[in-house]
């Protein structure tokens, strides 16, 4: 079996800020409550005329630039988002034709917060069997079309945006480690949007006089489950590969809140300084966050050949997985 190595790494976001300061004129919040709640100072947010696919493409074409290979290599295309340009087609398949990717097999996955993570982990199994060798993966989402404006409890957290990576065949010693994806489908209702699937379509007049169609979540009970389940795949990765945390060169969580992050590396015994974090920039962008992460870290020179990456997520579904990289 083939090795898998992330070559390139790519991220785009829109240029319009939203701080704190203009929440404060939105909702009845303040700089101070978002901040000593979440960790987060601003988020970007979509303008008219930008979409899942326009992120998704910018951060593609950064990656596969950084992997020094062209779209038409591609043997595969995965986006992770729950905020997909369209129900159908697939973004995946609007990226393949942006891109000029003619040959990639493309299509989306929806796991919400982790859909970057599982993204990785089918690409990775895809290489490793030998039914790829060029990938690319990516997380996307322009959550602020899905976001309740009037709703102080969830409009502070969410940004729009989008990353990617490239992911090729190996041999060595170098690359991704080992990846792992769970559920736990019994607590689906407690993050989730309710509106314009079969359920309540989007012409059911109920669907709009219950504005159905934003994001509802329990945060509290998101919070407690949040830290167990990244805490558990987190371990799940270190034991695979024989590792402890004293190994890891730095850890990348998925971007949700500051005392989420925290709570797991205190639980990971994983000091301050061998924690990226960007989450008072660009907020909770689900899917996107790890890869934003991620190609932060990478161009900035936080990551150096030979370092264990360790990246851990949870998102909605409950879904959650992690991820083990010798870069």
């Amino acid at each position: 079996m083939s090795g898998a190595r992330i070559t390139g790494t790519g991220s785009s976001l829109p240029d319009k800020i939203l701080t704190n300061r203009d929440l404060e004129q939105m909702v009845e919040t303040s700089d101070e409550w978002i901040t000593t709640r979440t960790g987060i100072k601003e988020r970007r947010i979509a303008v008219e005329g930008e979409y899942t696919s326009t992120f998704a493409a910018e951060a593609g074409r950064r990656a596969l630039a950084m992997a020094g290979i062209g779209a038409d290599e591609l043997d595969l295309i995965i986006l992770g988002t729950v905020t997909p340009d369209f129900p159908f087609p697939a973004t995946a398949c609007i990226l393949q034709k942006e891109l000029g990717a003619h040959k990639a097999t493309a299509f989306d996955l929806s796991a919400a917060c982790s859909g970057f993570l599982y993204a990785l982990s089918i690409a990775t199994t895809y290489i490793r069997s030998g039914m790829a060798k060029k990938a690319l993966v990516i997380g996307a989402e322009v959550l602020s079309r899905v976001v309740d404006w009037s709703d102080r409890n969830t409009c502070i957290l969410f940004g729009d945006g989008a990353g990617a990576a490239v992911v090729e065949a190996s041999e060595g010693e170098n690359g991704i480690l080992s990846t792992h994806i769970f559920s736990n489908g019994s607590h689906w209702d407690q993050l989730y949007l309710p509106g314009a699937g079969s359920r309540n379509p989007a012409s059911n007049p109920r669907t709009i006089d219950e504005r159905l169609y934003y994001i509802r979540m329990e945060g509290n009970d998101v919070f407690k489950h949040a830290v167990r389940a990244m805490e558990e795949a987190a371990t799940a990765a270190l034991t695979a590969n024989a590792m402890s945390p004293s190994d890891i060169s730095l850890f990348i969580p998925h971007q949700a809140n500051r005392r989420i992050i925290d709570a797991t590396a205190k639980r990971l015994g994983l000091p301050e300084e061998r924690v990226f974090v960007n989450l008072h920039h660009y907020g909770n962008t689900s899917a996107a966050s790890i890869p934003i992460a991620l190609d932060e870290a990478n161009r900035s020179g936080a990551i150096k050949a030979g370092d264990i990456i360790l990246m851990d997520a949870f998102g909605g579904g409950f879904t959650y997985g992690s991820a083990l990289v010798r870069w």
